[in-house]
């Protein structure tokens, strides 16, 4: 199950104006929507502590991320979906990370760190859409933060990555291999991101890079992990209760922020609160699931999928028979971090307002 961050395809972006920060007092102007006019008239530069940039600012987890940083740091948002109720003194680019202009920000200076948040994970796009937004706008990314000294790099990957197995460990580490698109060919762009990442680590040392990889997040996300649990009737398969692992969609914020943190770099697990099964989890959020037999599971799935009737692809199956749990000692002792939602209030969380 992935996290949020999926875009919808947009027109040709278009320019947000904004008022900076008190301290910064001149006026920002967003260049124009085309490239051309972006390259004629770059981006003003940030304060002088450095800004730091999200990818994929417009979803979920990168407005709860946005909301809270830009008190401390300045913020620039890239997504080309539209930022409703975006506080004034943070920057929004409406443009495809892709596009020339993503250029030009870095080109201006003055960037402290970037985080990824922007990947793709609608199963209904074509694998081509999925390769072109996920590994390509990564690698364009990639090389901007290398070309232009950027010394901080996050990256939201996943732990569903590794794959969950009859074979799997109790606990996974960080160096065990990611095997999920074994059975899931449609996430092999999303362990290539994180692949890429890995690989720009090493051959980048001066470039803090964090790739972290959090297990099932819950909350508004619409994820799939989250879907699932909104379902009145979900279905499980019969005879299996795995134990699952999840965590509140603002305790992966809290990790980002440690993540930011000068020093920071490596791989990191993120877990929440704890383990429970299946069975526990409908019980503590009052569902009734449908109980299917394995051979009939797929089928049933397809259909409702096909028909647009479920959220939950039938890829997902596994997560609902096999293991895929994660060691995250790592993220404790060398990041600080400490999930601060227990499981009652993550699980309630998909239900949530707020």
């Amino acid at each position: 199950m992935k996290n949020d961050g999926e875009a919808r395809k947009r027109p040709a972006a278009r320019a947000t104006k904004v008022r900076p920060r008190a301290s910064a007092r001149a006026k920002s102007s967003v260049a124009a929507s085309d490239d051309t006019a972006a390259e004629s008239e770059p981006p003003k530069q940030p304060e002088a502590e450095g800004a730091v940039i999200i990818t994929g600012i417009c979803g979920r987890m990168g407005q709860l991320l946005a909301r809270k940083l830009h008190r401390k740091r300045s913020v620039i948002g890239i997504d080309r979906r539209r930022f409703e109720g975006k506080p004034e003194d943070i920057i929004h680019y409406q443009i495809d990370v892709r596009r020339r202009k993503t250029q030009d920000i870095f080109r201006s200076g003055n960037i402290r760190a970037v985080v990824h948040l922007g990947v793709m994970h609608n199963l209904r796009e074509s694998d081509k859409t999925h390769h072109s937004w996920n590994v390509v706008g990564f690698q364009k990314l990639l090389e901007f933060v290398s070309t232009y000294n950027v010394p901080k790099l996050v990256v939201l990957s996943s732990a569903m990555l590794y794959g969950p197995s009859p074979d799997n460990p109790q606990f996974l580490r960080e160096d065990a291999p990611l095997l999920g698109a074994q059975d899931f060919h449609q996430i092999r762009d999303l362990i290539d991101v994180d692949m890429l990442a890995q690989s720009f680590f090493w051959k980048n040392p001066g470039v803090e890079t964090v790739v972290l990889r959090p297990c099932h997040i819950l909350g508004r996300v619409r994820n799939a992990a989250s879907n699932y649990l909104r379902m009145e009737r979900p279905i499980t398969v019969l005879g299996f209760d795995p134990m699952l692992q999840v965590m509140h969609e603002r305790d992966v914020v809290e990790a980002i922020m440690l993540a930011l943190q000068p020093g920071a770099r490596g791989i990191y697990n993120l877990r929440g609160p704890g383990e429970l099964p299946l069975s526990r989890m409908f019980k503590l959020t009052g569902r009734s699931p449908l109980p299917v037999p394995g051979p009939l599971i797929n089928t049933v799935l397809g259909r409702l999928w096909s028909y647009k009737a479920t959220n939950f692809p039938k890829e997902e199956l596994d997560h609902l028979r096999y293991i895929c749990l994660v060691d995250d000692s790592r993220a404790r002792k060398e990041l600080g971090f400490a999930p601060k939602y227990g499981i009652e209030e993550t699980l309630r969380a998909v239900n949530s307002e707020w």
